[in-house]
């Protein structure tokens, strides 16, 4: 509930944010599209119903503490016949019986109301992980779009390049200046970024349904990022600060705990069974008989309330509380057991994601540096094809190793863009508002 009121508190933002960035063809920011997502995605919905069914399941545990009730009533008709005195007659007889109990001493049952709480901790824990998990797959599903229209605008503009390169080859051809050699490499240059057009379009067709379908929204238009990316390190930089926040932060490991206290509830419960129980008692019963008894030939009516403590205390059961005993043990180990190899993985996913966010913010880095040198070498070069020390081959590498750079930059910012929420994601931290962050820091 606390993700759901925070969530609602970012609507106005999603709202003001997509009316500022809105052009001819309004885009839509990432914060909107996920609240898209929220509303129409199955596995959300599925999540949504479970954790409302778990609660349901949490507040019948408690009926075990609680008062109980019940009204029984009937009516029956017997034939009496008797020698001394002599009798023959039917007897009607009406009863009406109300009796409620309340449990006074139940071991098993208040464990069984402590294990209905944890169930629902767990149902939140559960539904948080749902919920950063439709976060980074809206997110992903965002920025593979990106990354999809990039390629396409990359590939497009290295078939421009090529093209302007074959024209020139064949008017250096045609005036003798060059071979036509020349002319034919660029020719299969030109023909090989054809084949890498329709891919990248067929591509992007492909991504952009994806959003599409788990969004709920047909023609979804990303916002386009402001290049270059400014996206800070992680904060805060030490690894083991991010690792420690994931032990108390992590729906996974909060999950594991909640087992692990519910498997030492359900010990409570079985060494219940060597355990007296108490409860309160009391009933109110009308019997009568509208047409007399045997005894009593008028009608009568007969009224008895009784109120009392039922005792029980269990003797011996054939060694079945014995060996649960030594099975919820069992199970409660297991339990422990899975809560370690949880709170080891989370440490592992947490060390994996920062250190991967760093490396990619240096990858980053380094593209940056290898686009501008693949620039300089791509204007040397047709510098040198002009002044005839350099050849079309020259050229056309230098342009292809221009746009694979560009294509390669445009995927590593990407990467760090989500490397960032996986990071949020492998701790637990992740929220709307990091969406909302992220709108403001990247999006145009």
């Amino acid at each position: 509930m606390k993700l759901l009121r925070r969530y609602l508190r970012l609507l106005p933002l999603s709202v003001a944010l997509g009316a500022a960035f809105a052009g001819p063809v309004r885009a839509q920011s990432l914060l909107e599209l996920y609240e898209s997502a929220r509303a129409y995605d199955a596995t959300w919905q599925s999540a949504k119903a479970q954790y409302d069914a778990n609660l349901f399941r949490a507040e019948q545990a408690k009926a075990g503490i609680l008062p109980s009730a019940n009204l029984s009533a009937g009516a029956s008709r017997s034939n009496v016949e008797n020698t001394v005195p002599a009798i023959d007659r039917g007897v009607t007889t009406h009863t009406a019986t109300v009796s409620a109990s309340q449990p006074l001493y139940r071991p098993a049952n208040f464990a069984t109301w402590q294990q209905g709480k944890r169930q629902v901790e767990l149902a939140q824990a559960q539904l948080t992980s749902a919920s950063q998990d439709l976060i980074i797959r809206v997110s992903q599903a965002y920025f593979d779009v990106l990354a999809a229209q990039d390629t396409l605008t990359f590939v497009q503009a290295q078939k421009t390049a090529v093209n302007e390169q074959l024209a020139s080859a064949k008017r250096n051809f045609e005036v003798g200046t060059s071979t036509i050699t020349d002319t034919r490499e660029a020719q299969a240059r030109y023909d090989l970024v054809i084949a890498q057009e329709i891919a990248a379009e067929n591509d992007l067709r492909v991504k952009k349904l994806a959003l599409d379908s788990l969004v709920g929204k047909p023609d979804v238009k990303p916002n386009p990022l402001v290049v270059p990316v400014n996206v800070p390190p992680p904060q805060p930089s030490d690894v083991n600060v991010w690792v420690q926040q994931g032990e108390e932060n992590s729906p996974q490991v909060q999950q594991a705990k909640t087992a692990v206290e519910i498997a030492q509830l359900e010990t409570e419960k079985a060494k219940a069974g060597h355990k007296p129980t108490l409860d309160l008692t009391a009933s109110y019963n009308v019997t009568r008989y509208p047409n007399g008894n045997t005894t009593v030939p008028g009608a009568t009516r007969s009224d008895a309330g009784t109120v009392g403590v039922s005792f029980n205390l269990p003797l011996f059961a054939g060694f079945a509380t014995q060996n649960r005993i030594r099975e919820t043990l069992s199970l409660e180990e297991k339990a422990q057991s899975d809560l370690e190899a949880t709170r080891r993985a989370v440490a592992q996913a947490v060390r994996t994601a920062f250190f991967g966010v760093v490396s990619g913010q240096g990858q980053v880095k380094a593209l940056e540096a290898a686009e501008a040198s693949s620039q300089s070498a791509l204007e040397a070069n047709r510098l040198g094809y002009q002044v005839g020390v350099r050849i079309n081959i020259d050229v056309l590498n230098s342009q292809s190793q221009l746009f694979q750079t560009k294509r390669d930059l445009a995927q590593a910012r990407y990467n760090v863009l989500i490397g960032h929420l996986k990071l949020r994601q492998a701790n637990g931290t992740l929220m709307p508002e990091d969406l909302a962050r992220l709108n403001t820091l990247v999006v145009r």
